[in-house]
């Protein structure tokens, strides 16, 4: 065999096994920001499952207040759909109209003492209080994953490969309005 042709099939082999590195190297990323997508999901969903019970013990000491309750059930419908959709733009919009409510749940609390003092809603706010910890660690861990699958699929020559398989741009859970200020909840 000619040297010419041993150089030219040695740099096709070498061409496959970038290739086939690159790409599985890709679906290794993308299967991270999918798990740590599903680490939310698990969250956001027990969040939305405990939310109409403290609406619920709320409304029970302040039935007067029914547009903040009904505010909040269109609320969480909408963060649910999205979620249900996998929609992370539609997730964080929700999420900031639902962290710009509870303030005005907690508001409503405070101004029935009997409320501050029901043992149920204690427990319901300290576990939402424990839930937006996990969110938080598992937002950080999900953008994470996210921006590295990103810039992979961005950077020169990863992107030929990204471009073979069709991977797209994932969006970023991002902090929008009202979630940057803290949020005060009282006891």
């Amino acid at each position: 065999m000619e040297p010419m042709t041993i150089v030219a099939i040695a740099a096709a082999v070498v061409l496959l096994l970038w290739f086939v590195s690159t790409w599985n190297r890709l679906v290794r990323l993308e299967k991270d920001v999918d798990r740590s997508w599903s680490n939310i999901d698990v969250i956001l969903k027990q969040r939305y499952d405990m939310i109409p019970n403290l609406v619920n013990i709320v409304k029970g000491y302040a039935e007067h207040e029914r547009e903040i309750f009904e505010q909040f059930a269109v609320a969480r419908q909408a963060a649910a759909g999205a979620l249900a959709q996998k929609d992370v733009a539609g997730v964080v919009a929700a999420e900031s109209t639902l962290a710009g409510m509870m303030p005005r749940i907690n508001m409503v609390a405070e101004q029935y003492p009997d409320l501050k003092a029901d043992t149920s809603f204690v427990n319901l706010q300290n576990q939402l209080v424990g839930l937006e910890n996990q969110l938080a660690d598992r937002r950080e861990f999900y953008n994470a994953s996210a921006t590295t699958f990103n810039v992979a699929i961005e950077t020169i020559p990863t992107n030929i490969v990204a471009g073979i398989k069709s991977c797209s741009e994932r969006t970023l859970f991002e902090v929008q309005g009202i979630e940057r200020e803290n949020v005060t909840i009282s006891f």
